[in-house]
């Protein structure tokens, strides 16, 4: 359920507003006043604020330019103040919206739903999700080409990297050397397995707690490795 921060002195107006919140299901907290409102809007999880401008303690322009200095939260400003001067104020100190007193409630709900779901497409555009794979202490950073084992960040070179996400992400399955040297080096082995063995052992110094008894990278004598899981 979305949270949204009503700053608003004028109490009537701040329980109109709420009433019509909470009727489309969105969770309301009010504050009457600047000093109160800020704090609140600092220290608390909203996921929109509607702030009035004329306020005792400190004025909704001061409460604005603080939360952008340090949150991305939408902002709707309410206010009496018709003037141009005031929208552009309001608007280039960070605000997203801005509504004229008297307004209909039902548009301000409206606007909120459409402030929240933008803030939300931006969101999640903005997010690159990694393609993580973890099997117990090892973490294989796909996207990045990063490896961690027990939080230690590890070092590889690229085939070492590839040999080691291929066998990942094929556990419990058993390759012999020369589909190893073909699936990453692209090509027929022609004698050259041995580039596969050393790879192996570089693997195993870099993410087995006990090379002798590997945990991770299995050999299979006399067919070739598996990953164990």
């Amino acid at each position: 359920m979305a949270r949204i921060l009503i700053i608003e002195d004028e109490e009537s107006i701040a329980d109109l507003e709420k009433d019509y919140l909470e009727l489309s299901n969105f969770e309301v907290v009010t504050k009457n006043n600047g000093k109160d409102g800020v704090e609140a809007a600092l220290s608390e999880d909203f996921n929109l604020i509607i702030l009035d401008l004329m306020l005792p303690g400190m004025d909704g322009f001061e409460i604005c330019k603080a939360i952008r200095a340090k949150k991305n939260t939408p902002i709707i400003i309410i206010s009496a103040k018709k003037d141009d001067i005031d929208k552009i104020r309001g608007l280039s100190l960070g605000a997203d919206d801005y509504m004229t007193k008297p307004f209909s409630p039902s548009e301000l709900v409206a606007r909120v739903k459409a402030h929240l779901d933008r803030y939300k497409r931006l969101t999640t555009l903005g997010q690159v999700q990694n393609d993580i794979l973890e099997i117990r202490d090892l973490k294989i950073d796909k996207t990045a080409r990063r490896v961690w084992q027990d939080g230690l960040e590890k070092n590889f070179t690229s085939k070492e990297f590839d040999l080691l996400c291929f066998l990942a992400e094929n556990p419990n399955h058993v390759f012999t050397k020369d589909e190893l040297f073909k699936e990453i080096w692209k090509m027929d082995s022609v004698g050259d397995i041995a580039t596969v063995t050393v790879h192996i052992k570089k693997l195993r110094e870099k993410i087995e707690v006990n090379t002798s008894n590997p945990q991770y990278i299995e050999t299979i004598w006399g067919v070739g490795y598996r990953f164990k899981v």
